[in-house]
């Protein structure tokens, strides 16, 4: 269901600085198609975020065709450079990304991996600023486990579709997906490792910093 009216979610992307073209294209492709991006008001929450860190090494677990890299890659590029790491498992997506990014300018910022993205994380071995999880939700809490392993500390931690379109809200739903949410936030809360904070932007988005 939907948690925000249209009218409010209209709000909030109109809010949003305006975005080059190809930025708006993914967008346009993502409304005619179905496609699953954070969209423009979780973009520019993210990249704030990201610039507040001075994240110069983030990685994404779940990429799709490079719109939310866009954002990070704006923030890290503007932060002096560094790397963000994209991770989908179809290699026709991660070729379009490619296209996509280095048509926005982030050619040599972002580096490119076609596999399975906790698989990809776990191989990684420098410390990272920033992970951003937007992977199948029953493996929230095993991303969670393997980021606070990977963050420096001080590192942040953000995690898309906390509210899940509402499922969260009620115990009607006991589906596995709905369960590694309602599991990742209790992890996130209760745990001495993170101070976290959900963000009730489209479909949620928590924030934590590695203690």
């Amino acid at each position: 269901m939907p948690l925000f009216s249209a009218e409010l979610t209209r709000y909030l992307d109109n809010l949003v600085p305006d975005r080059p073209a190809g930025m708006l294209e993914m967008e346009a492709r993502a409304a005619r198609e179905g496609f699953p991006i954070i969209g423009p008001a979780s973009g520019q929450a993210c990249y704030v975020l990201a610039r507040l860190a001075n994240a110069k090494s983030v990685f994404e677990l779940g990429s799709g065709y490079g719109y939310s890299t866009a954002w990070f890659a704006k923030a890290v590029k503007e932060n002096g450079g560094g790397v963000v790491h994209h991770v989908v498992w179809d290699e026709q997506l991660s070729k379009e990304a490619q296209t996509n990014l280095d048509g926005l300018g982030f050619d040599g910022i972002v580096k490119y991996q076609v596999g399975e993205a906790l698989s990809a994380l776990e191989r990684e071995n420098s410390k990272l600023d920033l992970i951003f999880c937007d992977i199948d939700k029953e493996g929230y809490p095993q991303a969670i486990e393997l980021s606070s392993q990977k963050l420096e500390t001080g590192g942040l931690f953000i995690i898309d579709n906390m509210l899940w379109s509402g499922a969260v809200l009620t115990d009607k739903d006991q589906s596995p997906a709905t369960q590694g949410i309602r599991k990742a936030t209790e992890l996130l809360g209760n745990s001495d490792e993170w101070e976290s904070s959900l963000l009730p932007i489209r479909d949620g988005l928590i924030a934590a910093i590695k203690r």
